[in-house]
């Protein structure tokens, strides 16, 4: 497997060797720790950065979601913006859950928990979910992934996904809105850097 695409992998078979990076997440200055084997393991990615700087002031308390969290950058984000919120960070991948939890950690957050789909209890539902989604896995997994979790957005929650235009962000609209149904609005909520934010609202 090649070294970029091991971040799919739940048990990334390269070495893994942490470091330290200050970022700055919404205006919110964070030391985190990072590693080979996770998305993005050497910098907040270019799609996150987008969607961190796009999308709205989250709601000061509820449950939330970080769809694909990779080390952590958006869970951290909604950390510092919402410490009273219960945030879920979901991925595949046991490095990027475990660095997740450190740096919550190490930026005293104890509201973010970090697992796998089986670790988050079945009867959980949303408030919000903001999600840099892992395009690269491939169309069908993708969908899966998204009609997984959109589904259990709370009336009147709403979904801010950071698609990539060039990797099909705007015929991802037409299709969620079309597989979701009744009851949701799906729109483009903000462009940037040759990046779509999808805004998924729940009546």
């Amino acid at each position: 497997m090649a070294q970029a695409e091991q971040y799919f992998a739940a048990e990334p078979q390269s070495k893994d060797v942490r470091k330290t990076l200050h970022v700055t997440l919404r205006g919110n200055e964070a030391d985190v720790e990072v590693s080979n084997g996770v998305f993005s393991g050497n910098r907040v990615d270019l799609g996150t950065s987008v969607l961190l700087r796009q999308a709205p002031e989250p709601p000061e308390e509820g449950t939330f979601l970080d769809l694909g969290c990779g080390w952590g950058p958006i869970a951290l984000a909604l950390g510092f913006a919402s410490p009273k919120a219960d945030i879920w960070a979901l991925d595949v991948n046991e490095r990027a859950l475990e660095l997740t939890r450190r740096n919550a950690e190490l930026n005293g957050m104890g509201n973010i928990h970090a697992a796998t789909a089986d670790g988050i209890p079945a009867e959980t539902t949303f408030d919000l979910i903001w999600s840099n989604p892992p395009i690269r896995v491939g169309k069908e997994v993708l969908h899966t992934l998204l009609m997984t979790w959109l589904p259990r957005l709370n009336a009147g929650g709403a979904a801010y996904l950071v698609v990539q235009k060039n990797l099909g962000s705007d015929s991802l609209i037409p299709w969620l809105a079309t597989h979701l149904g009744d009851g949701y609005e799906v729109s483009k909520y903000a462009s940037s850097k040759g990046f779509r934010v999808i805004e998924v609202m729940k009546a």
